[in-house]
């Protein structure tokens, strides 16, 4: 969906949240082949059972990239991404979990590097089944701001 939303026009507190999505092992396998982590607490079963999880975890990055995915069902053509901050794995994510992403507007201010533009950080959280966050980031926008009249 395309929707132009100018800088002015976003408001502190608007949340929207993702469809959701289960994490398969397939998921894992592509990721590790992507990224060429093959750490063990990601890939061996019978490593993992002898730790604290029981079970292996998904990679924090592949768990961002989905999240970050899930959110790509509206296009703004008057913004682009200025890049994540405060990115942190906050619980483990296993095989067979559901997750989904919800996106509050936090702040907003005039972009300093660029006239007629704002920057727009929106609070990300990476959310499970069972209600729990697990991961957070900020996502911080470049918004162009509306035409003047």
């Amino acid at each position: 969906m395309q929707e132009t939303i100018f800088f002015e026009h976003y408001e502190i507190g608007t949340c929207r949240s993702t469809f959701s999505r289960t994490i398969t092992e397939t998921d894992f396998v592509v990721h590790a082949g992507h990224t060429g982590d093959f750490f063990p607490h990601h890939m061996d079963a019978e490593f993992m059972k002898t730790h604290a999880f029981g079970q292996r975890i998904a990679h924090g990055t592949m768990v961002f990239a989905i999240g970050v995915g899930l959110t790509a069902t509206r296009i703004n053509p008057v913004a682009f991404s200025y890049g994540y901050d405060k990115l942190r794995f906050v619980k483990p994510v296993f095989i067979g979990d559901t997750i989904h992403s919800r996106l509050t507007i936090a702040k907003k201010e005039p972009d300093p590097k660029r006239p007629r533009h704002g920057r727009v950080w929106e609070s990300t959280e990476v959310i499970n089944q069972h209600g729990e966050v697990v991961l957070a980031c900020e996502h911080i926008h470049i918004v162009e701001c509306a035409p003047k009249a």
